[in-house]
């Protein structure tokens, strides 16, 4: 029985011929570059996720490094990240000559540990960058206020949890990515909402931080030839913009397909004590970008290779943390032990999940699985 980590052929089939039709008029229009699809796409993702100012970019990374550059940070200023996530997160912190402060996250939802943040805090801290890691939203709430305190920017990372809601203490909810100063997502094909190719955005509610964005974005330039920043050249081009288009208008579609599948994962490991399943916030929908259990007893290595053996794919995010990777040698500041991030590059395993998954791969699966730890 065939099972695929992500099946973005399955979901192409799907929609084919709006797909087709949308890069066809791509082709017959010639403008691949700021086509009226890019408009379209950022206009309509602006009113998905109520934001006013969506600025596509050409990927997730630049979107994160565009941030930074935005708010006028000065090398040596500090920005605070967790220390379990994508390298992208810390990497353009260094590119910037800025200094990634790396700090621990919590167990239960692999997000940034807002204890941590308070320790990790220096008179050179200057913004925090929180990750929506594995489709769930940090506790923004306190966050925010915690910002709000210390007068310090936040720049949601949020390429794996697009459409995840969270909801404060008063009622109200907002959508992951709207709540800080500036938010970053990535449309990277296997994202929850993805292209064919390289994409990203930023997003923000103000307006003066968007036009320096949109500038920056292009050259610097505010008028063409007319330089008014140090910019960079990150554009979304149009035929990855047709293809958002189409894929946007079935992203909550796409959302209940990833819940329904871990539900179901939830379900066939509950009598399995060997393994945990992935914590729900009371304050976050969670959109599954990836299932990822913690394995016990230190079975991970020998459970992946089990299941590789049966056929069956699966993932590490992330064997190694940030705060061991040569790359940011006496260039981050590490706050603390780390001792959740330890345990979790070396305790985590992520299973299929797309929007394609059958309960039947699924039962197959978790049958596989049980089967080793029963053994």
């Amino acid at each position: 029985m065939a099972i695929q980590m992500v099946d973005l052929t399955g979901q192409y089939e799907k929609i084919q011929p709006e797909i087709d039709m949308a890069l066809l008029n791509v082709v017959k229009k010639g403008a691949f570059i700021n086509g009226e699809e890019v408009k379209q796409f950022s206009n309509s993702l602006s009113k998905y996720l109520n934001v006013p100012f969506v600025i596509p970019c050409a990927n997730g990374t630049d979107a994160l490094q565009i941030s930074l550059m935005a708010l006028g940070l000065q090398p040596g200023d500090e920005v605070i990240v967790p220390s379990f996530t994508y390298v992208a997160t810390a990497e353009v912190i260094c590119l910037l000559k800025l200094k990634p402060v790396m700090v621990d996250v919590d167990l239960h939802s692999f997000n940034m540990s807002l204890s941590e943040v308070r320790d990790a805090m220096s008179i050179k801290t200057k913004a925090i960058m929180p990750v929506h890691l594995f489709g769930q939203c940090v506790d923004m709430e306190p966050l925010l206020e915690i910002a709000n305190e210390f007068g310090l920017f936040i720049i949601e990372d949020c390429a794996q949890a697009i459409g995840a809601k969270y909801s404060f203490s008063n009622g109200e909810t907002k959508q992951a990515g709207t709540m800080g100063n500036i938010g970053c997502t990535s449309f990277f094909p296997s994202k929850n909402l993805g292209c064919f190719g390289d994409g990203g955005a930023i997003y923000t509610h103000d307006k003066s931080l968007a036009d320096k964005i949109r500038m920056i974005a292009n050259h610097g330039q505010e008028k063409k030839y007319i330089h008014k920043y140090i910019g960079i050249n990150s554009r979304l081009d149009t035929i990855q913009a047709a293809v958002l288009n189409i894929k946007l208008t079935y992203l909550n579609e796409y959302i209940l397909a990833r819940q329904k599948a871990a539900d179901i994962y939830d379900e066939l490991f509950s009598e399995l004590n060997t393994v945990i399943v992935p914590h729900r916030s009371s304050s976050s929908t969670h959109v599954f970008h990836q299932y990822t259990l913690q394995i016990k007893n230190n079975k991970r290595s020998e459970l992946k290779n089990h299941l590789g053996q049966e056929g069956i794919p699966s993932m590490i995010y992330y064997p190694i943390p940030m705060n061991k990777q040569e790359a940011f040698n006496k260039r981050a500041r590490v706050c603390g032990n780390l001792l959740n991030t330890n345990y979790l590059c070396s305790s985590v395993l992520s299973l299929p999940m797309h929007t394609e998954l059958s309960e039947e791969h699924q039962v197959y699966l978790a049958n596989i699985l049980k089967s080793f730890f029963n053994k």
